[in-house]
Protein backbone atom coordinates (compact mmCIF):
# COMPACT_ATOMS: atom_id res chain seq x y z
CA UNK A 1 0.00 0.00 0.00
CA UNK A 2 1.44 3.43 -0.84
CA UNK A 3 2.07 5.69 1.73
CA UNK A 4 3.19 9.52 1.62
CA UNK A 5 6.90 10.21 2.25
CA UNK A 6 8.19 11.35 5.20
CA UNK A 7 9.36 14.45 5.69
CA UNK A 8 12.58 15.46 5.19
CA UNK A 9 13.03 18.79 5.46
CA UNK A 10 13.47 21.02 9.18
CA UNK A 11 11.09 23.85 9.49
CA UNK A 12 12.63 26.43 10.96
CA UNK A 13 12.50 29.87 11.44
CA UNK A 14 16.05 31.22 9.77
CA UNK A 15 17.21 30.21 5.94
CA UNK A 16 20.53 28.23 7.31
CA UNK A 17 18.28 25.84 9.55
CA UNK A 18 15.99 25.10 6.90
CA UNK A 19 18.67 24.49 5.22
CA UNK A 20 19.14 21.12 8.01
CA UNK A 21 17.97 17.77 6.35
CA UNK A 22 16.88 14.84 8.28
CA UNK A 23 19.64 12.74 6.30
CA UNK A 24 22.35 14.33 8.20
CA UNK A 25 20.68 13.55 11.78
CA UNK A 26 21.45 10.60 12.89
CA UNK A 27 19.70 9.35 15.56
CA UNK A 28 21.92 6.15 16.06
CA UNK A 29 24.51 8.33 17.93
CA UNK A 30 21.77 8.46 20.47
CA UNK A 31 21.97 4.46 21.30
CA UNK A 32 23.98 5.11 24.39
CA UNK A 33 21.69 7.48 25.90
CA UNK A 34 19.28 7.26 28.57
CA UNK A 35 16.63 8.98 30.30
CA UNK A 36 14.96 8.78 33.32
CA UNK A 37 11.19 8.76 34.64
CA UNK A 38 9.94 9.98 37.89
CA UNK A 39 10.56 7.46 39.99
CA UNK A 40 14.52 7.92 39.06
CA UNK A 41 14.83 4.83 36.80
CA UNK A 42 17.12 5.14 33.84
CA UNK A 43 15.19 4.00 30.58
CA UNK A 44 17.23 3.31 26.95
CA UNK A 45 16.43 6.22 24.51
CA UNK A 46 16.47 4.31 21.95
CA UNK A 47 13.75 2.00 23.56
CA UNK A 48 11.13 4.62 23.52
CA UNK A 49 10.70 4.52 19.91
CA UNK A 50 12.21 1.36 18.65
CA UNK A 51 8.63 -0.81 18.56
CA UNK A 52 6.34 1.88 17.79
CA UNK A 53 5.88 5.40 15.87
CA UNK A 54 6.79 7.98 18.67
CA UNK A 55 6.23 12.29 18.66
CA UNK A 56 9.30 13.02 20.87
CA UNK A 57 8.98 16.83 21.89
CA UNK A 58 11.93 18.06 23.78
CA UNK A 59 10.87 21.31 25.80
CA UNK A 60 13.71 23.76 27.54
CA UNK A 61 13.33 23.84 31.18
CA UNK A 62 10.15 23.10 33.57
CA UNK A 63 9.78 26.62 34.86
CA UNK A 64 9.66 27.92 31.42
CA UNK A 65 6.07 29.43 31.13
CA UNK A 66 6.09 28.45 27.31
CA UNK A 67 6.98 25.05 28.07
CA UNK A 68 4.23 25.12 30.33
CA UNK A 69 1.21 25.93 27.87
CA UNK A 70 2.71 23.57 25.15
CA UNK A 71 2.43 20.98 27.41
CA UNK A 72 -0.95 21.94 28.64
CA UNK A 73 -2.10 21.77 25.36
CA UNK A 74 -0.59 18.40 24.67
CA UNK A 75 -2.64 16.62 28.08
CA UNK A 76 -5.22 17.57 25.93
CA UNK A 77 -4.46 14.94 23.64
CA UNK A 78 -7.04 12.03 24.25
CA UNK A 79 -5.09 9.06 24.91
CA UNK A 80 -7.58 6.90 22.74
CA UNK A 81 -6.23 9.20 19.37
CA UNK A 82 -3.15 7.68 20.38
CA UNK A 83 -3.91 4.54 20.75
CA UNK A 84 -5.84 4.49 17.06
CA UNK A 85 -3.49 5.79 15.53
CA UNK A 86 -0.44 3.50 17.43
CA UNK A 87 1.85 6.69 18.63
CA UNK A 88 3.34 7.35 21.41
CA UNK A 89 3.27 10.78 22.53
CA UNK A 90 6.76 11.51 24.83
CA UNK A 91 8.04 15.24 26.72
CA UNK A 92 11.44 15.21 27.67
CA UNK A 93 12.90 17.87 29.79
CA UNK A 94 16.05 18.29 31.27
CA UNK A 95 15.93 18.78 34.90
CA UNK A 96 15.79 16.26 37.60
CA UNK A 97 13.98 13.47 37.82
CA UNK A 98 11.97 14.51 41.28
CA UNK A 99 10.57 17.63 38.83
CA UNK A 100 8.31 15.79 36.77
CA UNK A 101 5.79 14.63 38.84
CA UNK A 102 4.87 18.52 40.00
CA UNK A 103 5.24 19.47 36.67
CA UNK A 104 2.90 16.99 35.63
CA UNK A 105 0.40 17.91 38.15
CA UNK A 106 0.72 21.81 37.51
CA UNK A 107 -0.03 20.79 33.53
CA UNK A 108 -2.02 17.94 33.81
CA UNK A 109 -0.07 16.43 31.49
CA UNK A 110 -1.02 12.16 31.54
CA UNK A 111 1.36 11.22 28.55
CA UNK A 112 4.54 9.51 28.49
CA UNK A 113 7.71 12.21 30.27
CA UNK A 114 11.43 11.68 30.96
CA UNK A 115 13.91 13.98 31.48
CA UNK A 116 17.34 14.10 30.37
CA UNK A 117 19.50 16.14 33.08
CA UNK A 118 23.21 16.12 31.66
CA UNK A 119 21.78 17.18 28.22
CA UNK A 120 23.41 14.03 26.26
CA UNK A 121 20.22 13.92 24.04
CA UNK A 122 19.82 17.29 23.15
CA UNK A 123 23.63 18.04 22.26
CA UNK A 124 23.86 14.45 20.11
CA UNK A 125 20.95 15.84 18.06
CA UNK A 126 21.89 19.63 17.78
CA UNK A 127 19.67 21.50 19.33
CA UNK A 128 20.73 25.01 20.29
CA UNK A 129 22.11 26.44 22.99
CA UNK A 130 20.88 29.84 22.84
CA UNK A 131 17.84 31.65 21.34
CA UNK A 132 17.51 33.32 17.70
CA UNK A 133 14.17 35.52 17.70
CA UNK A 134 13.56 36.16 13.95
CA UNK A 135 11.53 39.24 13.12
CA UNK A 136 8.93 37.49 10.94
CA UNK A 137 9.02 34.31 13.24
CA UNK A 138 5.42 33.38 14.43
CA UNK A 139 4.71 32.98 17.56
CA UNK A 140 3.49 29.47 18.48
CA UNK A 141 -0.43 28.91 18.91
CA UNK A 142 -0.16 27.29 22.39
CA UNK A 143 1.41 29.92 23.81
CA UNK A 144 -1.31 32.28 25.86
CA UNK A 145 0.91 34.77 28.41
CA UNK A 146 2.80 37.54 27.02
CA UNK A 147 7.10 37.16 27.07
CA UNK A 148 6.63 39.62 30.80
CA UNK A 149 3.74 38.15 32.32
CA UNK A 150 4.92 34.48 31.41
CA UNK A 151 8.46 35.59 33.16
CA UNK A 152 6.87 36.85 36.09
CA UNK A 153 5.08 33.53 36.43
CA UNK A 154 7.84 31.35 36.52
CA UNK A 155 10.14 33.44 38.60
CA UNK A 156 7.34 32.91 41.18
CA UNK A 157 7.28 29.29 40.16
CA UNK A 158 10.89 29.44 40.93
CA UNK A 159 10.70 30.72 44.41
CA UNK A 160 7.63 29.15 45.73
CA UNK A 161 9.22 25.61 44.56
CA UNK A 162 10.28 23.73 47.57
CA UNK A 163 13.54 23.01 45.24
CA UNK A 164 15.08 26.38 44.01
CA UNK A 165 16.76 25.81 40.65
CA UNK A 166 15.54 26.59 37.02
CA UNK A 167 14.48 22.64 36.62
CA UNK A 168 17.26 22.99 34.10
CA UNK A 169 19.12 25.30 31.86
CA UNK A 170 17.60 28.52 30.74
CA UNK A 171 19.54 28.81 27.19
CA UNK A 172 18.82 25.09 25.99
CA UNK A 173 16.62 25.21 23.43
CA UNK A 174 14.09 22.24 22.76
CA UNK A 175 12.75 20.42 19.25
CA UNK A 176 10.01 18.21 18.21
CA UNK A 177 10.85 14.94 16.21
CA UNK A 178 8.62 11.67 15.12
CA UNK A 179 10.52 9.08 14.94
CA UNK A 180 10.49 5.04 14.86
CA UNK A 181 9.70 2.40 14.81
CA UNK A 182 13.35 1.51 14.83
CA UNK A 183 15.76 4.07 13.85
CA UNK A 184 13.98 5.53 11.01
CA UNK A 185 13.41 9.56 11.55
CA UNK A 186 9.96 10.96 9.66
CA UNK A 187 10.50 14.12 10.99
CA UNK A 188 12.54 17.16 12.76
CA UNK A 189 12.40 20.52 14.33
CA UNK A 190 14.79 22.70 16.27
CA UNK A 191 13.60 25.53 18.18
CA UNK A 192 15.01 28.92 17.47
CA UNK A 193 13.58 30.12 20.30
CA UNK A 194 10.81 29.38 23.49
CA UNK A 195 8.10 30.66 21.15
CA UNK A 196 9.18 28.37 18.09
CA UNK A 197 7.46 24.97 19.19
CA UNK A 198 5.85 22.87 16.41
CA UNK A 199 2.37 23.61 16.08
CA UNK A 200 0.19 20.30 18.11
CA UNK A 201 -1.68 19.63 14.99
CA UNK A 202 1.07 19.69 12.55
CA UNK A 203 2.35 17.09 14.17
CA UNK A 204 -0.73 14.96 14.64
CA UNK A 205 -1.18 15.26 11.23
CA UNK A 206 2.47 13.81 10.35
CA UNK A 207 2.30 11.53 12.47
CA UNK A 208 -1.06 9.99 11.48
CA UNK A 209 -2.90 11.03 14.38
CA UNK A 210 -6.16 12.22 14.97
CA UNK A 211 -5.87 16.45 15.39
CA UNK A 212 -7.32 18.35 18.69
CA UNK A 213 -9.80 21.45 18.52
CA UNK A 214 -8.22 23.88 21.00
CA UNK A 215 -9.80 26.81 19.93
CA UNK A 216 -11.25 27.23 23.79
CA UNK A 217 -8.14 27.86 24.96
CA UNK A 218 -7.91 31.33 26.37
CA UNK A 219 -6.42 34.73 24.28
CA UNK A 220 -2.86 35.73 24.75
CA UNK A 221 -2.48 38.04 27.59
CA UNK A 222 -0.99 41.39 27.43
CA UNK A 223 0.71 42.69 30.56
Amino acid sequence: MATDPPVTQQIGRSPLEKQKSIAALQISDTDDCFVYNEHGNRIPFRGLYQDKKAIVIFVRHFLCYTCKEYVEDLAKIPKSFLTEADVRLIVIGQSSHRHIEAFCSLTRYPHEIYVDPEKHIYKKLGMKREETFMQSGAQSPHVKSSMLSGSVKSMWRAITSPVFDFQGDPQQQGGSFILGPGSEVHFAHFDMNRLDQMPINWLLQLAGVQTVDFSDQSPIIHV
